[in-house]
């Protein structure tokens, strides 16, 4: 099965809260399935990484064996792509979870895209990102409010 996997991560705050969002589809653009995450405290780098290792994990999940990849942060294209060199210790361990993964794939290709064409993938990444910050913030009942 061949699919397209487009996968999105941010943090507010870099770093700060962070979410991803990956959308898997078949080669026509129709949804097969997506997925979001909150991943606590991270910054948009190590995002970005995690959105990738859920969508590729995610695609193996539904037996993908080719993997068309799309992701707007140039820098994780290419350093999949092997063109630069991953410097970040914390990058670096994400980035061999997500290259061990490529032997269960027939073939995986990284192409870049611009964030106009990476919106559901972004949307997902932010409703993540909302939920989790909502979450940890706890509310109080009207009653314990302070009167002003």
């Amino acid at each position: 099965m061949l699919i397209k996997l487009f996968t999105d991560g941010g943090a507010r705050g870099n770093p700060g809260p962070a979410g991803v969002g990956a959308v898997i589809t078949d080669m026509n653009g129709k949804v097969i399935t997506a997925k979001k995450k909150f991943l606590g405290v991270a910054t948009n780098n190590q995002a970005e990484y995690q959105a990738l290792l859920l969508g590729l994990e995610t695609a193996k999940k539904i037996g993908a064996k080719e993997v068309a990849c799309y992701l707007d942060s140039e820098l994780t294209v290419k350093q999949m792509r092997r063109e630069y060199k991953v410097k970040n210790p914390e990058l670096a361990k994400l980035f061999v979870k997500v290259w061990n993964l490529l032997p269960d794939f027939d073939k995986v290709t990284f192409h870049h895209v611009m964030r106009e064409k990476n919106v559901l993938a972004d949307q997902l990444a932010n409703e993540a990102m909302d939920e989790g910050t909502t979450r940890q913030i706890p509310t109080k009942q009207k009653s314990e409010l302070p009167i002003i």
